[in-house]
C-alpha cells in the first residue's frame, strides 16, 4: 500500500502496489518533525485482534522483540492507543515503571514515548509509537502532539483509500542507520584523522545501531585480543567471546535508548579488567576502551569455557511475559493472558489449556477455535488414552507436530479432522515438580519448530505452569469461600402475607472474598422477623461466627422473645462463645396486618423508611452497643408505623462507607436514590442500590441489603 501508480493503470484483475514505501516515509517524516530518535508502525491484523509491527526506525527491531506481535487487549501503549482511540504519553522512566511495569522491566532506560492510533472515524488500522532520549521534557508539547496526531490521521486516510482500492501492502525495510564501512576514504583529511586515531594510547571503535563494528583502531584490537579484520562488520559481543554477556549488551542498549553516555567494566581472561565508555548518537556509538583502574574489589568472575549466555532479546521476552503472568489471578485470567500475549508472540493462532481431575482431562480454557466441539473432545478423556494431550501431561515431555500428517501418523485414533489447524506444540505445564496441565498451541499452517524455538516454548511453559498452579489454588479457595458463604446465608427468602422482600449480598474483593455480613427473614405466628448484621472481619472466622449469630437469632425468635430480648440473648451468646470479634445487628418484628414494626438496634447503621408518598427518612432508633462487648448491655426497642406501600431499607455499612466519603453525605445520597427509584420492583431496586454503591475492583467491605415493602391488603 503506497503512493504512486493508481490501480486504474494496472492490468485488469490485478492490483499493483505503488513504488514509494508509505509506512517508512510517514514514520521517518514524523520522527524528523518532532526530533524523535526511534519509532515503529503497527498494523492491525485483519482476522485477529493483534497488532503486528510493520516497520521500525532508529533502533534495531530486536529491541522491541517482545512486542512485535501483541494482542489488542495487552496493557502496552500501542494497544491502549488503539483501544481507547487516544494519544498515550509516557514521560520518562518513573512513569513507565508506574503505568507499564512490563516494559520498564525489559527496557529500564530513561526515555519518553508517545503512542497514537492510526484510525479514521470508521475503522482502526493500527498504531504508531515514537521515543525520545531521556533528556526530553516530561511533558509532550502542544506542537509535538499536533504534528504526531496530524501525521497519524493522514496515514489513516491513505490506508483507508488503499483498502478501498484493494491495494496490497508490500513489506517495507526497517529504517535504521546504515552500517559504517570499514577502511578509510581517500581524502587527505580522512587519512590524517585515521593516523591520529591509530596513535592514541587507548582503543577506539565505532558501532552502528545494530552493534556492528564499522571502525576499530589498533589499540582496540590489542586490548580486545581480536584482530581488526575479525571485528569489522561483526557485533562486538559476537566477535569477542568474553563480551558475549547480556549485561554488556544491556549497556549498549541503554546508551542507544537514553542517548546518554554509559560505561561498564569487563574482565578479559585471565585477569585484566577493561573499561568501556559508550558515546551514543542517533547513528550509532563511539566506544573508548582502556585498562581499568581500582576495580580489584569487584567480585566478578570470567565466563567459564564453553559457556554460551542467553541472548538478551530472549531474556527480554521471558521477563515481559513473566511480569504479565504475575498479574493473573484465576485460571481464566491465565488462559486469557496466554491467548492475548504469549500466543501472538510465538505466532500461534489457537490455544487450549488442559488440566486433570480424577484421572481424566479437563478443558480449563481455549481461544481461537471457531467450533467449540473441536476442543470439547478433550473433556473427560482418560489420561490413559493414547493422545498427545494426556501423554504430555503424564510424562512431562513436550511434543511438537509440524504438520497434520505427522500427528495423524503418530496418533491415528485422534480425530483432528474437525480442526482447521495444521501444526501443534503440546507443552507440559510442570510446577513444584509435578504436572498441572498441558498447553496446546495451534498453528494455522505447517510450522517448523527449530531447536531454539522449542527451548523458548518449553521455558515459557514453565512460567505458565507456575501461574496456572497459583490460579488453580486461588480458584479452589474461591469456590470454598463462596460455598461456605452460600451455606451460611438464606438460599431464598420466604413468601409472607402482607410483605414483599428482596435481598443482596456482595463479598469484599480483598482477602478471601468472604465475610461476616448476614441477613434473614423469619416467619413467625401472625407476624414476621427480619434481621441484618455485620460480624467484624472478612475471613472464615467471621463467617463461622456469623452463622452462629444467625442461627441464634432464629432460635430466640422461634421461642417468641421480643426484639430487645433477642438482642440481649444474642449478646450473651457471643460473650459465652469467647470470641474476640464483635457484631452489629438490627432486629425487627414486623406486623403488616396492623401496619407497624418494632425494632431493636446494636451499633448498626440506622434503617431508612420510604413512605407511600415517596418521602424518605432515616429512622433514629434507640439502641445499645455492639454485640459481644458488655454482658449487661440493654437494647431498647422502638415502634415504627409501617402503612401499606412503605419500604424499609436495611443495609450494612459497606453500602454507604468508603475511604474519603463522609457517612452522613453517603446516607443522604442513599436517601435521594431511594426517593427517585423506590417505585421500581424490589429486585430491580436492590440491583440498582448495590451497583451504585460498589466498586467491584476495590470493594473493601462486604455489602448486605434487605428491602421490605408493606403490601396493601387484598
Amino acid at each position: 500500500m503506497s503512493e504512486g501508480q493508481s490501480s486504474a493503470q494496472a492490468p485488469a484483475g490485478t492490483r499493483t502496489p505503488v513504488g514509494r514505501p508509505m509506512l517508512s516515509l510517514t514514520l521517518a517524516a514524523m520522527m524528523d518533525e518532532v526530533h524523535a530518535h526511534s519509532g515503529a508502525v503497527y498494523l492491525l491484523s485483519p482476522d485477529q485482534p493483534v497488532l503486528e509491527m510493520a516497520v521500525m526506525a532508529g533502533l534495531p527491531r530486536a529491541f522491541a522483540a517482545p512486542w512485535e506481535r501483541v494482542g489488542l487487549s495487552a496493557p502496552i501503549p500501542v494497544s491502549d492507543a488503539v483501544r481507547e482511540r487516544r494519544l498515550v504519553w509516557v514521560g520518562g522512566e518513573e512513569e513507565m515503571a508506574r503505568l507499564y511495569p512490563r516494559i520498564a522491566m525489559v527496557l529500564p532506560y530513561p526515555f519518553s514515548l508517545a503512542a497514537l492510533p492510526v484510525a479514521t472515524a470508521n475503522r482502526a488500522y493500527g498504531a504508531v509509537f515514537v521515543t525520545w532520549p531521556g533528556t526530553h521534557p516530561q511533558e509532550l508539547s502542544d506542537w509535538e502532539r499536533d504534528h504526531l496526531t496530524a501525521a497519524c490521521d493522514r496515514l489513516a486516510v491513505r490506508l483507508e483509500r488503499a483498502a478501498e482500492q484493494s491495494l496490497p501492502l508490500p513489506s517495507e525495510p526497517d529504517l535504521v542507520a546504515a552500517p559504517l564501512v570499514g577502511g578509510v576514504a581517500g581524502t587527505l583529511g580522512a587519512v590524517e584523522a585515521a593516523r591520529m586515531v591509530s596513535r592514541l594510547p587507548y582503543g577506539l571503535c565505532s558501532l552502528d545501531v545494530h552493534g556492528r563494528v564499522g571502525f576499530a583502531n589498533a589499540a582496540a584490537a590489542e586490548l580486545l585480543g581480536v584482530p581488526v579484520t575479525r571485528l569489522l562488520g561483526a557485533q562486538l559481543w559476537a566477535s569477542v567471546p568474553w563480551l558475549n554477556d547480556p549485561v554488556y549488551e544491556d549497556r549498549y542498549r541503554a546508551a542507544l535508548f537514553s542517548q546518554h553516555v554509559t560505561s561498564f567494566v569487563a574482565l578479559r581472561p585471565p585477569g585484566e579488567w577493561l573499561s568501556f565508555r559508550l558515546y551514543p548518537s542517533t547513528t550509532g556509538l563511539s566506544v573508548r576502551i582502556s585498562r581499568a583502574r581500582a576495580v580489584t574489589e569487584m567480585n566478578r568472575t570470567a565466563p567459564q569455557p564453553g559457556y554460551t549466555p542467553t541472548r538478551l532479546v530472549t531474556i527480554s521476552q521471558v521477563l515481559s511475559l513473566a511480569s504479565a503472568l504475575t498479574e493473573a489471578v484465576g485460571v481464566q485470567d491465565v488462559v486469557q493472558l496466554v491467548a492475548d500475549e504469549i500466543a501472538p508472540a510465538v505466532g500461534s493462532q489457537g490455544l487450549v489449556v488442559l488440566g486433570s481431575r480424577a484421572g481424566r482431562l479437563r478443558v480449563l480454557g481455549h481461544r481461537g477455535y471457531p467450533d467449540p466441539r473441536v476442543v470439547e473432545r478433550y473433556e473427560g478423556r482418560p489420561l490413559s488414552e493414547p493422545t498427545p494431550g494426556s501423554q504430555v501431561l503424564r510424562t512431562g515431555v513436550p511434543a511438537f507436530f509440524e504438520s497434520r500428517a505427522e500427528i495423524e501418523r503418530l496418533y491415528p485414533a485422534l480425530l483432528v479432522n474437525l480442526s482447521e489447524f495444521s501444526a501443534w506444540a503440546y507443552l507440559p505445564l510442570i510446577a513444584s515438580g509435578r504436572p498441572v496441565g498441558t498447553c496446546v498451541l495451534s498453528y494455522a499452517a505447517p510450522h517448523h519448530f527449530a531447536t531454539e524455538e522449542r527451548a523458548v516454548l518449553t521455558s515459557l511453559a514453565g512460567l505458565i505452569a507456575q501461574a496456572l498452579e497459583r490460579a488453580l489454588l486461588y480458584d479452589a479457595k474461591h469456590r470454598l469461600a463462596h460455598g461456605l458463604q452460600e451455606a451460611l446465608l438464606p438460599h431464598t427468602l420466604p413468601s409472607l402475607a402482607g410483605i414483599e422482600a428482596a435481598a443482596r449480598y456482595l463479598p469484599a474483593t480483598q482477602g478471601m472474598e468472604i465475610g461476616g455480613d448476614f441477613y434473614d427473614l423469619v416467619p413467625t405466628q401472625g407476624t414476621a422477623a427480619a434481621v441484618i448484621g455485620d460480624v467484624q472481619g472478612h475471613n472464615v472466622t467471621a463467617a463461622g461466627l456469623m452463622g452462629q449469630v444467625r442461627t441464634a437469632v432464629r432460635a430466640y425468635t422461634a421461642v417468641g422473645q421480643p426484639p430487645e430480648e433477642v438482642m440481649r440473648s444474642t449478646n450473651r451468646l457471643l460473650l459465652d462463645l469467647g470470641s474476640e470479634l464483635f457484631a452489629s445487628c438490627l432486629y425487627l418484628r414486623l406486623d403488616p396486618a396492623h401496619g407497624r414494626a418494632v425494632m431493636s438496634r446494636a451499633g448498626h447503621p440506622p434503617p431508612l423508611l420510604r413512605r407511600p408518598d415517596g418521602r424518605v427518612r432515616v429512622l433514629d432508633l434507640a439502641g445499645g452497643p455492639l454485640l459481644g462487648i458488655d454482658g449487661s448491655a440493654t437494647y431498647p426497642s422502638t415502634e415504627v408505623a409501617l402503612p401499606p406501600g412503605s419500604l424499609l431499607v436495611l443495609y450494612t455499612d459497606g453500602l454507604v462507607e468508603s475511604p474519603g466519603t463522609d457517612f452522613e453525605d453517603a446516607l443522604a445520597d442513599l436517601g435521594r436514590r431511594l426517593t427517585d427509584l423506590g417505585d421500581r420492583p424490589l429486585d430491580d431496586l436492590a440491583d440498582a442500590l448495590v451497583q451504585h454503591g460498589t466498586d467491584a475492583e476495590g470493594r473493601l467491605d462486604d455489602i448486605a441489603l434487605l428491602l421490605i415493602r408493606a403490601l396493601p391488603e387484598g
